[in-house]
């Protein structure tokens, strides 16, 4: 301290001290001056010491006009030593960046002077302190003070300047720094980071690029900052970066992937977009060397095809079809498992567009890889089969491709159709809403005849009756009334003279047994109509009630369709269809006088040219056994209708009527069981309950649609005896 006080005059100390800025700056002259003697004598020894005396006695005193003084003093020793600094820096820089923090705005202000001078004189040997400069820096960018702000500012340019000259820069220790300082949101700092991001990257010896991971999500989250000028800068940067991946040769695409996955589903939309758009072009770009983020991107993906935005769902579009073009090996780190797992997350989008590409991802799967596609089956098979309540049409036809594609193996197909009445039985409103649609669309993909087959072969054994009988009569109705069913019943016409037909109608027959109207009209629909009269006189022993009236309904109503046109021509020849007519009278006699179903088949039947019946015709008809008419004659077999047809030579296994009369009886007599079950644990409960007025005595509505039969009337004038 003694050799340095020695050197330097008490004048130049005391007014290096003093609170007025000229005296100051006169004593930095003189105490430069002193420093560039000092270095021509090559006396670093001393310079070392007035260096240290500047820091110790100003740069570090509690007064502030000693701290300006001090950071004065070093500037102008710096420039004193010229060419010679560089040995002195250490000492120099390192109290000027602590005075960076200084509480005194001024102090900081002369801080940045100081460093800018210092920055003159050494330049490139000023690298070396680059890290600990930027920090600093990037902390005054955003200080209070405007005046520190300015003189930042400067200081910033004049370092860039440097960095941008030097080739002792490294990027590869600034790297860190940058990433750390990238999540800090003040406007002022960001704006700062870009513009050291944009002068890096235009260095050409500096490859930014391969350090973009590093920064990218930080750029990003820039894309959302209140600021317009700072968005745009960032997409500036942004824009530049993915014009420099389309031309480099190399490019990291697994890091930034990552990254972009997440911006996706950015809640700004300005961030999505850029998000989408990169993502668009890496898929282009790309292609194979991002088959292990397949799944990610598609994640991405799929959410921005319902995107609000129109531009983000024309890109969403469009990137999803460029990935699915991309023919990829599961052997070569292509996740089928991964993108099934995305699908079937989006399945549950309440976006229609997200659910109908879902979709589409797991078709193609199903085509390209099938295989591998059925082995993560049971994964998907629940969403799929849920998806089938979809409240969009364009989706459940999509769900029942997919299960069509899948119940190409015998097993699979079993499984759809058991887990589909699964489906129909815990969800009623699935069957009410989307019954027909599945079923019809399931009839035309995987053939018809084979889905009925299957579904009656379940439905025979159903333990839960009401269930099964809804069932039947929905299958029933789709069978009588649906286009793509057009064949199915052609084939069942043909039952009497058909094996294939007679086939079709036995194994439907069981299942059926759960709706009398059902039978009755598969029976009409088979040209059946001897049994379907015995069917008829059979449900005497039932309660006519009104679900069973309305069944009814629906069936007189079927008739007037063109489904059934041949049988009301058939009615032009009653003495040949006696029995078509016999059941016909059967079912209108079931019918309420007063209901316009009653109206409606009366007049129909009002229409028969009755004079064409003979007296053997009507004897026959009024037999006790219908039957007894099925003889042998002329070695012909007599129809059901008495007509005696060589075409049924051909018959063989003829359908034993007789024993399906008794398994409707049988079946119908569980559902009779099952009802009077039911009736009497409501009338239970219903006595259990101590709330309200004592009920009366229960007794049997005796409405006209609901009338019971005594005794004596359910042993009616012509019940079949078996």
């Amino acid at each position: 301290m003694a050799d340095a006080l020695s050197v330097i005059p008490a004048s130049v100390l005391r007014n290096l001290s003093d609170k007025l800025y000229e005296k100051r700056k006169n004593a930095a002259l003189e105490f430069e001056g002193i420093v560039k003697q000092l270095a021509s004598s090559g006396d670093h020894e001393k310079i070392s010491l007035v260096i240290n005396l500047l820091t110790t006695e100003f740069v570090y005193s509690p007064h502030a006009n000693h701290r300006k003084g001090g950071l004065i003093g070093l500037a102008a020793a710096t420039v004193g030593l010229t060419s010679e600094a560089a040995q002195h820096l250490e000492q120099i820089v390192q109290p000027v960046l602590n005075s960076f923090s200084d509480q005194d705005s001024r102090v900081r202000y002369y801080a940045c002077e100081a460093l800018y001078n210092i920055a003159k004189i050494v330049r490139g040997d000023f690298i070396i302190f680059f890290n600990q400069i930027f920090d600093a820096l990037c902390k005054l960018s955003a200080d209070s003070d405007g005046n520190v702000q300015s003189a930042a500012h400067l200081l910033d340019r004049l370092v860039k300047d440097i960095v941008t000259e030097s080739d002792q820069f490294s990027i590869e220790e600034f790297i860190p720094l940058l990433r750390e300082r990238m999540n800090v949101l003040n406007p002022y700092v960001r704006q700062f980071l870009v513009g050291w991001i944009t002068v890096l990257d235009s260095v050409p010896d500096i490859d930014m690029l391969g350090f973009l991971p590093d920064f990218l999500d930080g750029l990003f989250n820039m894309l959302s900052d209140s600021s317009h000028e700072i968005r745009q800068q960032a997409d500036s940067a942004l824009s530049e970066f993915l014009q420099e991946i389309k031309n480099s040769p190399s490019v990291d695409y697994s890091r930034m992937a990552e990254i972009l996955v997440q911006r996706a589903a950015s809640p700004d939309e300005f961030t999505r977009l850029t998000a989408i758009t990169w993502i668009n072009e890496f898929v282009k770009l790309g292609r194979d060397q991002l088959v292990p983020y397949y799944a990610d991107i598609l994640g991405a993906i799929l959410p921005c095809i319902s995107d609000k935005e129109e531009k983000i769902r024309v890109v969403a579009r469009e990137t999803n079809e460029e990935l699915r073009a991309i023919k990829a090996d599961p052997a070569e780190t292509f996740d089928v498992g991964a993108i099934l797992s995305i699908t079937r997350r989006q399945l549950d989008s309440e976006w229609e567009a997200t659910r109908i590409e879902a979709l589409h991802w797991i078709s193609t799967l199903l085509n390209r890889h099938r295989a591998e596609v059925l082995c993560f089956l049971n994964d998907i098979f629940d969403t799929l089969l849920k998806a089938l309540s979809d409240s969009s049409d364009e989706v459940v036809l999509l769900v029942l491709d997919i299960h069509a594609c899948i119940a190409q193996d015998p097993l699979n197909f079993h499984q759809l159709v058991v887990f589909l009445v699964h489906n129909f039985r815990v969800d009623h409103s699935l069957l009410e809403r989307r019954g027909a649609l599945i079923i019809r669309r399931l009839c035309v993909l995987l053939d018809a005849e084979r889905v009925y087959r299957e579904l009656s072969t379940i439905l025979e054994g159903e333990a839960d009756l009401d269930f099964a009988c809804i069932m039947v009569q929905a299958l029933n109705l789709i069978l009588l009334t649906s286009s793509e069913l057009s064949e199915l019943r052609g084939l069942l016409k043909q039952s009497l003279v058909n094996a294939a037909g007679k086939d079709l109608f036995v194994s439907l027959y069981a299942s059926w047994c759960h709706s009398p109207m059902a039978i009755i009209s598969l029976c009409l629909l088979a040209q059946m109509y001897q049994h379907a009269s015995a069917v008829t006189q059979s449900l005497v022993k039932e309660d006519i009630n009104a679900k069973f009236l309305v069944q009814l309904d629906k069936l007189i109503r079927l008739l007037e369709t063109p489904i059934f046109a041949y049988i009301r021509l058939q009615l032009l020849e009653p003495g040949r269809y006696i029995w078509l007519l016999k059941a016909l009278y059967g079912l209108l006699m079931l019918l309420p006088q007063k209901s316009s179903a009653f109206t409606r088949l009366r007049t129909r039947l009002k229409t028969v040219p009755l004079c064409s019946f003979n007296s053997d015709q009507l004897k026959r008809a009024s037999s006790g056994n219908p039957y007894s008419q099925i003889l042998c004659h002329s070695g012909s077999q007599i129809s059901e209708d008495g007509d005696i047809t060589q075409d049924n030579r051909n018959l063989q296994n003829g359908i034993n009527f007789a024993s399906r009369l008794q398994q409707f009886e049988q079946m119908q007599l569980q559902h009779r069981m099952l009802a009077k079950s039911q009736a009497q644990s409501r009338i239970s409960s219903a006595s259990l309950s101590k709330e309200g007025p004592k009920a009366e005595p229960w007794r049997i509505p005796t409405s006209e649609g609901n009338r019971p039969l005594s005794r004596s009337s359910r042993r009616g004038v012509g019940q079949f005896q078996i």
